[in-house]
C-alpha cells in the first residue's frame, strides 16, 4: 500500500513539474571577489584598519533589527565597486523587494552585484529575479534550484518529495561583502520579519558588521559557493518569453515605494550608544572592536549527501570550540535538538564543571514546533545534567515596556544563533544546534576572540540576568519540568507548557512520530 501511495504521488508528481530535471553543467568562467580598493570609499575604510594590531579585524555588534537593516542598505547604496550578496530567504515582501530595488540600482550605476539565493523559498520571485538579472553588471545563481513546478508553492511540493534525496540539502548561509571592504553576517534572511516589519510574527536575531582580514576570507567562501557544480544561473531554470523590458517595467511597478517603502529611520543611537551606519559612514569614522576574526563555512558540495574524506564541517569546528570552553557556555539557538552525542559532550562538561547555559523558543512562539517538540525529550535530561534552560516567550518578553513597543502586536520568537565562550570567544552566524544544520545544510559562521565583545553582548542581552523567558526548572518529582515566568514581581509557576493547549502538543506529538529527528 505505501509503495502504490508513493508511486501514485511520484506520477503526481511528474505531471505537475513535467519530469523536470536541471540541465547539464555547461562551460563556466571562475569569477572571483573584487579585493578592498582605496579607489572606494568603503575601501579606504576598511585599507585604513591596518595601521591597528597585526592581523586583527574589526566587528561591530548589530543586535537591532532597525540598525542591522539601515547597514545592510547604506552599503548597498555607497558600493562602488562591487556588492556580494548570499542568503538563504529573500522574501517576496516589502523588505526583499526594497533590497532587491536597491541591488538593481547600484547595478545601475556600475557596481557588479552577484546575488546567491538558496532556492526553496523563490516561490513568485523568478519575475523580479530575472529583472534584475536582465540588468548589465548584474546576474543572479540559484544554489540547488528545483528544476520544475517552479510557479506554486503545491508543485514546489510535489518536486520536492519527487527528488528527496538532492533538494533536502539547503543552503542556509546568510553573508553580505560591499566592495571587498566590508560585511555583514549573522543569522538574519532578507525578509520582513527579520527587520521587525512584519505584523504577525517577528524574529529577534543577531549580526555582525566586520571589516579587516575577516572580510577577504568571507569573499573567498562566497566565491567558492558562486563557482559551485551545485550553484546554477538563474536563467538556466527560470525561463520566460518576455522581453528584458517587460521584465524591468513589472518590476518597477512591484518595487516601487508603494509595495517596497524605505524602513523608518532607526534611533539616534543604538544599545551601545553608536549612531546608525550611515551618519559615521558620512563623516568617515566609524568605531570599531579590534579582534582576531576567521570566517568559516561548509562546502558547498555538503549539498550533494556525501561527506569527502577530509571534509571539515562547521558543526564540527563550533562542538571542537565549545569542548575547549574551560568555565562557562552560553548557547543562542531558536532551535535546539542536542541528541545523543551532544548528551554526551554535556554531560561530560559538566562533570569537569562547566557552567552551561542554552536558551531557545518556547513551544508557544517557536516557529518550528516539530523540532520543539524534538527538544523536548531531552529537556529533563538538560536539567538533570544541570544545564540552565530559559525559553524566550512573547508573554513574558512584552512585560517589558521596550520589547512591547518594539512587537506590538506581532509575536517574538528567537532567531539568533551565538555561543559565548569564557567571556572571550563568541561563535555566531546561520547554524542552528540541531541535525538539519549538522548534517543536510551548508552553514557560514564567524568566530571571534573578543573579551570586548563578549561584554557588549552580555550587557545587550542582560544574559547575566535574563527577562523575557522562562525559567525551566525540575519538577518536585525530579522527572518533570516547570516554567517559572520572569519580568515581574510575581513570577508564576506553570505546571504545564506556557501558552499551548493540551489539544496542541498532542497534535505534534503524534506528527513527530513520522518525521525523524535527522530531519529537524
Amino acid at each position: 500500500m505505501i509503495s502504490l501511495l508513493r508511486s501514485v504521488t511520484l506520477v503526481i508528481a511528474c505531471l505537475a513539474t513535467g519530469c523536470a530535471s536541471l540541465p547539464p553543467p555547461g562551460p563556466r568562467v571562475s569569477e572571483q571577489a573584487i579585493p578592498a580598493s582605496p579607489q572606494t570609499t568603503l575601501g579606504r575604510i576598511a585599507l585604513s584598519l591596518k595601521a591597528g594590531p597585526a592581523g586583527r579585524s574589526a566587528v561591530r555588534p548589530l543586535p537591532q533589527a532597525s540598525f542591522a537593516l539601515d547597514a545592510r542598505l547604506e552599503l548597498i547604496r555607497r558600493a562602488q565597486a562591487s556588492l556580494d550578496v548570499q542568503t538563504y530567504h529573500l522574501g517576496n515582501d516589502k523588505t526583499g523587494l526594497l533590497i532587491l530595488r536597491e541591488l538593481r540600482d547600484a547595478a545601475r550605476r556600475g557596481v557588479r552585484v552577484r546575488l546567491l539565493l538558496d532556492d526553496f523559498h523563490t516561490v513568485g520571485l523568478d519575475r523580479p529575479l530575472l529583472a534584475l538579472a536582465a540588468e548589465a553588471g548584474a546576474e543572479v545563481r540559484l544554489f540547488n534550484p528545483f528544476a520544475g513546478g517552479r510557479e506554486h508553492t503545491a508543485t514546489r511540493w510535489l518536486s520536492f518529495f519527487s527528488d528527496f534525496s538532492r533538494l533536502n540539502h539547503r543552503m542556509h548561509n546568510k553573508l553580505l561583502v560591499a566592495d571587498g571592504a566590508i560585511a555583514i553576517a549573522g543569522g538574519r534572511n532578507l525578509a520582513d520579519e527579520y527587520f521587525m516589519r512584519s505584523n504577525g510574527a517577528n524574529f529577534l536575531d543577531f549580526e555582525l558588521l566586520m571589516a579587516g582580514p575577516v572580510v577577504p576570507q568571507s569573499a573567498r567562501i562566497f566565491d567558492e559557493y558562486w563557482n559551485s557544480d551545485v550553484v546554477y544561473p538563474l536563467a538556466h531554470v527560470a525561463r520566460t518569453h518576455d522581453t528584458a523590458d517587460t521584465l524591468k517595467g513589472e518590476f518597477e511597478l512591484a518595487s516601487s515605494e508603494a509595495h517596497a517603502p524605505r524602513p523608518d529611520r532607526p534611533p539616534e543611537l543604538d544599545a551601545f550608544g553608536e549612531p546608525p551606519l550611515g551618519q559615521e559612514l558620512a563623516r568617515g569614522e566609524l568605531r570599531w572592536m579590534r579582534a582576531e576574526a576567521d570566517a568559516f563555512a561548509d562546502s558547498p558540495n555538503k549539498a550533494l549527501g556525501s561527506r569527502p574524506a577530509g571534509m571539515v564541517t562547521l558543526a564540527q569546528r563550533w562542538y571542537a570550540t565549545m569542548e575547549a570552553a574551560k568555565s562557562q557556555l552560553i548557547v543562542i539557538s531558536p532551535y535546539f535538538i542536542p541528541g545523543d552525542k551532544g548528551m554526551e559532550r554535556i554531560r561530560a562538561a559538566r562533570a569537569r564543571g562547566l557552567h552551561i547555559t542554552v536558551i531557545t523558543n518556547s513551544l508557544a512562539d517557536t516557529d518550528e514546533p516539530l523540532v520543539n517538540v524534538n527538544y523536548n525529550t531531552y529537556r529533563v535530561a538538560l536539567l538533570q545534567a544541570g544545564v540552565e534552560l530559559l525559553e524566550v516567550s512573547s508573554r513574558q518578553m512584552k512585560r517589558n515596556g521596550v520589547m512591547r513597543r518594539a512587537l506590538r502586536d506581532a509575536q517574538g520568537r528567537l532567531h539568533g544563533k551565538l555561543a559565548l565562550i569564557d567571556r572571550e570567544w563568541v561563535l555566531l552566524g546561520s547554524m542552528n544546534l540541531d541535525p538539519r544544520s549538522a548534517l543536510l545544510n551548508t552553514e557560514f559562521g564567524v568566530r571571534v576572540r573578543s573579551f570586548e565583545l563578549t561584554q557588549a553582548l552580555h550587557y545587550a542581552y542582560l544574559l547575566d540576568n535574563v527577562e523575557g523567558v522562562y525559567r525551566v526548572k525540575l519538577g518536585p518529582d525530579g522527572q518533570g519540568v516547570q516554567w517559572v515566568g520572569t519580568g515581574d514581581e510575581s513570577n508564576e509557576v506553570l505546571d504545564d507548557e506556557p501558552d499551548s493547549s493540551m489539544l496542541t502538543r498532542l497534535q505534534l506529538l503524534m506528527f513527530s512520530w513520522f518525521v525523524p529527528s535527522d530531519q529537524l
